[in-house]
Order: C-alpha cells, then sequence, then structure tokens
C-alpha cells in the first residue's frame, strides 16, 4: 500500500537524522524537525515563532542565500553554546518566503580530530623532550670523555718525559 504524498514528506522531516530549520526572511523559526530539536536541546513548540538569532549565534550565511538566491554548500560552523560542530547547506525557497537549513551533526568527528590534535602535539612535545636529554646525555659524555682524554694525555706526557730524561 502507497502512502501519499504528504505523509512520506512528514515521516522524511520527522526521521531525517540531520536537523532542518525553516526560517522567514526576518528569521523568526517556522518550523524544525525532532532532530534539530535533539541537536540543540530544544523543544519545537517553544522555539517556533521566535528569533533564530537567539538560539544560532550567527545566521549570516541565512541572510547571504537569501539574498543572493543561492544554495550555501557544505559551510562548517562550530556552536560552542551547545558544544555542536555542523556542517549546513543552506537554500532559499523564494515562492514560500522562507530560507531552509540543513545541518549535519559532526560533532562527533570534529572531536576526534582535536584529541588527534592534542595527541601530535604532546607526542611533538614528548619527542622534543627526550632529544634534549639525550642531547644532554651526550654532551655529558663527551665532557667526561674529553676531561679523561685529558688526563691520559697529561700522564702520557708525563711518562714520556721520564722515559726520554732515561736512567739517571
Amino acid at each position: 500500500m502507497e502512502l501519499p504524498k504528504k505523509s512520506l514528506w512528514e515521516l522524511l522531516w520527522d526521521y531525517d537524522p540531520n536537523g532542518l530549520i525553516v526560517v522567514d526572511t526576518n528569521l523568526v523559526i517556522r518550523l524544525v524537525n525532532p532532530a534539530f530539536c535533539a541537536m540543540f536541546k530544544v523543544n519545537a513548540e517553544e522555539i517556533i515563532g521566535t528569533d533564530a538569532t537567539a538560539l544560532l549565534d550567527n545566521m549570516a550565511d541565512f541572510l547571504d542565500a537569501w539574498e543572493r538566491n543561492t544554495v550555501i554548500w557544505a559551510r562548517e560552523h562550530h556552536y560552542a553554546a551547545h558544544d555542536l560542530h555542523l556542517r549546513e547547506v543552506i537554500f532559499p525557497i523564494r515562492d514560500e518566503g522562507i530560507i531552509a537549513g540543513i545541518m549535519v551533526n559532526l560533532t562527533h568527528e570534529w572531536k576526534q580530530q582535536q584529541e588527534m590534535r592534542q595527541l601530535r602535539r604532546e607526542t611533538i612535545e614528548k619527542v622534543n623532550e627526550v632529544v634534549d636529554n639525550q642531547m644532554k646525555v651526550a654532551q655529558e659524555i663527551a665532557s667526561l670523555l674529553g676531561e679523561a682524554t685529558a688526563e691520559t694525555k697529561v700522564s702520557l706526557l708525563r711518562l714520556i718525559e721520564i722515559i726520554e730524561q732515561g736512567p739517571a
């Protein structure tokens, strides 16, 4: 049995794992899907009709998409207040006077990249520390060898002097 087209769209809207938001040209939130609400930890009933800038700190791409009547593809944005890192696709729907945004949650991958960067920094610091310590040890060994060689040379020179003088 085939579902009516509207029901299918409603199912897609409800089950899409990406956050979906629709705002009007005044940046008032008109529609959000459950994934968006889960990402930003909000209730749809509470935020629909409110200014999107109160929730999303940067709406420049939404305005830019509307003004230029173009799709803004795959811009990454970090929402520090929500601990989210998202890839966004934003596009105007001129006939309806709205701007839609699709938000793909990259937070997990972003955190892994941050952890890898930190691990690399720590590893480089540790390697530098080990090399510095090895250089100090090598310098100490060289210094000791130099002292020992100098003492040996002094002793050999004395011995040569005694030998050259012969029996007294």
